[in-house]
């Protein structure tokens, strides 16, 4: 089987460089390609997308302790730049449930209004309303057993042409949680996050984020324990710019964890499309 195999990864390495020469012929100069701006990967970016414009953000992160998560995130204008809906999805795997395998996780509707600013300014501001559908499986770990909303207040502060920053704020209501032996109760988990980006290059950025939530665990009949857990996640991004306005933006990062997930580390991969779509411009 081993000559089969290599010549399986000669193949893909063949098909990869063929892919990536294709892309690097169809990239824009460097001096007319637009930066990376709404890709963060832990924290939220106070960026709404332009009109016209729709985006594709998929993101996957193991961890040292066996469980891992994926999510795919369509966002798409409302009518003008001061609206966005998006779709999040996912799948997940919790390490406590070691032989349930993978599952569906909740569902995620969003709606975020730029009330503030935008990427071409200093100061942006982008509050969003998140409606949270019990799609998983709480008993194998899989979400939260009950439907929820979730609201989070976003800044980004353009510092100057190299350093930006961006600030979360947030919170999850659950007014019944269950957990894996079917007992509810209420769950109110607070959120913080900050992150720095530093722009090397308009298409290459570093990133160090920092993410804090305080989550409620139903041990009974109304009754939780909370556990409080702090992430820290340096990462680099990069995008690839073409002429049809299609960006492709990579990045990975490496979160360690502290509080009650001190033991934990892991990696994240992210892969973000952005390009027009002629269905998502505004109807004047």
């Amino acid at each position: 089987m081993r000559p089969h195999f290599f010549r399986f990864i000669l193949l893909l390495a063949v098909l990869f460089g063929d892919v990536l020469t294709q892309a690097q012929s169809n990239l824009q100069s460097s001096a007319s390609s637009p930066p990376i701006q709404d890709n963060s990967f832990l924290i939220e970016e106070a960026y709404n997308q332009e009109d016209g414009v729709i985006q594709h953000i998929s993101f996957v992160q193991p961890t040292s302790t066996g469980d891992w998560v994926y999510t795919q995130t369509d966002e798409w204008p409302l009518r003008s730049l001061k609206h966005q809906l998006s779709l999040t999805v996912g799948l997940n795997h919790s390490s406590a449930y070691a032989h349930s395998g993978p599952g569906w996780g909740d569902t995620a509707v969003n709606y975020r209004y730029q009330l503030a600013g935008s990427g071409e300014t200093r100061l942006a501001v982008a509050p969003r309303l998140s409606l949270l559908l019990p799609t998983g499986d709480s008993s194998l770990g899989r979400g939260y057993g009950g439907w929820g909303l979730q609201a989070n207040f976003p800044i980004s502060i353009q510092h100057n042409r190299y350093l930006v920053t961006h600030w979360n704020a947030g919170v999850t209501w659950i007014p019944s949680a269950q957990n894996g032996l079917g007992q509810h109760a209420t769950a109110l988990n607070p959120n913080l996050g900050q992150s720095t980006v530093w722009l090397v290059k308009p298409r290459f950025n570093v990133l160090c984020e920092v993410a804090w939530s305080s989550n409620s665990v139903v041990t009974g009949p109304q009754r939780t324990f909370r556990m409080q857990s702090l992430y820290v996640s340096p990462g680099v991004r990069w995008a690839y710019n073409f002429k049809s306005g299609l960006q492709i933006v990579p990045g990975v990062g490496v979160p360690f964890g502290f509080m009650s997930v001190q033991q934990q580390k892991g990696v994240i991969f992210y892969l973000s499309f952005e390009h027009g779509f002629k269905p998502a411009h505004s109807c004047h």
